[in-house]
């Protein structure tokens, strides 16, 4: 049993060491990163035609709306004739074109995805979603995102045209690291029949890789357990995500009991990146409560829930991450998808659940409807069950990719030992023993 405390402290130990880590490797997704590929589809008279795809191979790190910002720095003079599928947000200074006026004259554009219901006309495959990509363990399907784009003054071959520098992608705040350009292999396109291979004149990749630490530089969600062998609820930790101002509550955080609250919160939220989260101990925008509901003699319950503390963020697409060895014995899930992550190969501990379409995929904000629940029902391993030394817990928790922040192990609700057990039951019947003889001597 040792070994599964060893096995908590542990987790919690490499969950406060990875948020606290400069670089982008997380152990649960290794391999996860956004790639950003330029393809040059033809040449112009002065530049050239690309298509620019984005593809999002996170396995549950999404970008949710407001949506991705893309930047980067021309290598020369440059300019964005027109595009496809996407915009730059600023024109720049473009007096000394006559006639046909370029659509971005910037050295560094800043390109933002189309809304949805953008005409056909201006859209091409995977674009005008306002930003939105899925995580590639949710849905493959929507974690594209793609424009065209009309480059000039770029040259007119491989030889002459030169790859962008200093990509930036912001989702919807910071937190990307993008590498340089490569030039690789030109990506090699099929006709819909099948039958044709056509391929890009040029391809270069830009591969983009996230960090909680550049993000932000306090926690963003936090976990509170309980159980139904004990009366204890384990609260998250006290100032995890921040600690209200002495005085006024403005500017940090508002009181729900605020008698005039709708307009507290419509006049303190005019940024939608920084949290405005509703009054706490843990300050925290997002907590995830783990209860230990039922236990029957195969299987064990447990009950989720998903609170959402932020008065100026409704979650779309969210999902959360739960690593506990008994994954591997899940039997049913209620109210939520679940996806299996191996990210340690064979071992099957680690769970990816997220909300039904047009149910409960949307946390509403702060509020009476701000949360979402599930139940989870486990078979039971008999060599490996236990509801001692907090088993019963999870060893990691991520919510839209943060790793949140865990009570301390010593904390976790505690298993009443059979000593505990004994003793009380013998001190009520000494007193219910001495409370039948008081009445029986009384009444003779």
């Amino acid at each position: 049993m040792e070994f599964f405390r060893s096995t908590i402290l542990l987790g919690f130990l490499l969950s406060c060491f990875s948020f606290s880590a400069t670089d982008a490797f997380d152990a649960l997704d290794p391999n996860g990163n956004i790639t950003i590929k330029w393809d040059v589809i033809t040449w112009s008279p002065d530049g050239y035609v690309a298509v620019v795809t984005m593809f999002n191979f996170q396995q549950y790190r999404h970008i949710q709306a407001p949506g991705w910002t893309l930047g980067w720095t021309w290598a020369k003079k440059e300019v964005i004739w027109g595009m496809v599928g996407a915009q730059t947000t600023e024109q720049g200074d473009c007096s000394k074109f006559k006639g046909n006026i370029p659509h971005c004259c910037k050295r560094d554009p800043t390109v933002i995805d189309l809304l949805p219901g953008t005409p056909y006309n201006q859209q091409i495959a995977n674009c005008c979603k306002g930003g939105v990509i899925n995580s590639w363990g949710q849905d493959p399907e929507t974690a594209v995102s793609s424009f065209q784009v009309s480059v000039g003054s770029a040259g007119t071959t491989n030889k002459t045209v030169r790859v962008p520098k200093n990509f930036t992608l912001k989702a919807p705040g910071p937190g990307y690291t993008c590498g340089p350009a490569k030039v690789v292999k030109p990506t090699k396109f099929f006709t819909n029949d099948g039958r044709r291979v056509t391929q890009a004149m040029m391809t270069w990749n830009v591969t983009c890789t996230y960090s909680q630490f550049l993000a932000q530089k306090t926690p963003t969600c936090c976990v509170s357990l309980s159980s139904f062998y004990n009366d204890t609820i384990v609260p998250c930790p006290t100032c995890t995500c921040g600690c209200q101002k002495n005085g006024t509550q403005h500017g940090n955080c508002v009181d729900q009991d605020e008698p005039h609250l709708a307009s507290v919160v419509s006049g303190l939220g005019k940024n939608n990146y920084a949290p405005l989260v509703q009054c706490t101990s843990h300050m925290c925008p997002i907590r995830i409560h783990w209860h230990v509901k039922l236990n029957y003699k195969e299987y064990w319950r447990v009950k989720v829930t998903i609170t959402n503390f932020n008065y100026n963020m409704n979650y779309t697409q969210w999902n959360l991450v739960v690593q506990h060895p008994n994954f591997d014995n899940l039997t049913q899930l209620f109210s939520f998808h679940y996806k299996s992550l191996t990210p340690y190969g064979a071992i099957n501990d680690t769970a990816m659940l997220w909300g039904m379409k047009f149910y409960n995929d949307l946390l509403m904000q702060a509020g009476p409807l701000g949360n979402v629940q599930s139940e989870l029902l486990f078979r039971k391993d008999m060599s490996t069950f236990t509801f001692e030394k907090g088993w019963a817990f999870p060893h990691r928790v991520y919510f839209n990719g943060d790793n949140c922040v865990m009570p301390q192990p010593d904390s976790y609700p505690f298993m009443p030992n059979a000593g505990t057990v004994w003793k009380v039951s013998s001190l009520k019947l000494v007193v219910t023993l001495m409370l039948s003889m008081a009445f029986f001597f009384a009444t003779v």
